[in-house]
């Protein structure tokens, strides 16, 4: 199978080649066929330049520009649209998610897994350096999330998941500009039949660059999609169900 990880980035001038490098390596260890896919989302930086450097070495590394408006999730979108795997993983720029963790992914996908879903929240997870306020609304959210949709996962909004190709095709259209994009596709595959397992995983807070997630901004933006994905769920009677169960 070949993997395809998908890295929006916004101004990760300090942190882009890092996060690149430690990934190339872990992949190459575990004998992945893969593509890294950095979409450069409207930077006013250096990030694109030194992407394209690291490309010119290496043509895993991909360098592409969100030809969309500014968003996460515009820049998400745009890396699915050219995505060339069999199975997509988003992968934070950051590097707050762990290489070895994608690997987790993948050799789940590899064993027929159709959406793989990480929490930092069960057993064996683990968070380092999270930001009291933002903890708390997380695992508030979370909460409403899980009694609302039954599905059995407590971290919803972590963008770091994987999916198959399928999946992907599947649940489109896709709505979510923004960090709400990160709610929608989980929500979607899960209300759309796809099964998937969940594992505990591992986050770190960026140790540069500033967060991109602003929670003011954001509120209405992940309310509006959960109603969606629930309105979905109670209402359309199956229609958008795969249709190949």
């Amino acid at each position: 199978m070949k993997f395809s990880v998908i890295i929006p980035a916004r101004n990760e001038e300090d942190c882009i080649e890092s996060t690149l490098n430690a990934l190339v390596n872990v992949l190459e260890q575990n004998k992945f066929d893969y593509e890294l896919l950095v979409i450069s989302d409207h930077c006013t930086d250096s990030t694109e330049e030194k992407v394209k450097k690291l490309s010119s070495v290496n043509p895993k590394i991909v360098s592409a520009i969100n030809p969309n408006a500014p968003g996460f999730g515009m820049a998400v979108r745009a890396g699915l649209d050219i995505a060339s795997g069999d199975a997509v993983a988003i992968f934070m720029a950051d590097a707050s998610d762990s290489p070895d963790d994608l690997v987790k992914y993948f050799r789940l996908i590899e064993e027929g897994a159709e959406c793989v879903f990480g929490s930092r929240f069960i057993k064996g997870g683990k968070v380092v350096d999270y930001p009291l306020h933002k903890l708390i609304l997380n695992r508030v959210v979370n909460l409403m999330i899980r009694i609302l949709f039954r599905h059995g996962l407590n971290d919803t909004t972590n963008a770091f998941k994987c999916y198959r190709k399928e999946v992907i095709e599947g649940c489109r259209p896709f709505l979510s500009p923004h960090f709400n994009l990160t709610v929608e596709l989980p929500l979607k595959a899960i209300v759309r039949g796809y099964s998937f397992k969940i594992i505990p995983i591992s986050w770190h807070n960026r140790k540069s660059g500033v967060s991109k997630l602003k929670i003011k901004e954001m509120g209405s933006r992940y309310l509006f999609i959960i109603i969606y994905c629930l309105i979905e769920k109670l209402f359309s009677r199956g229609d958008y169900i795969r249709k190949d169960r």
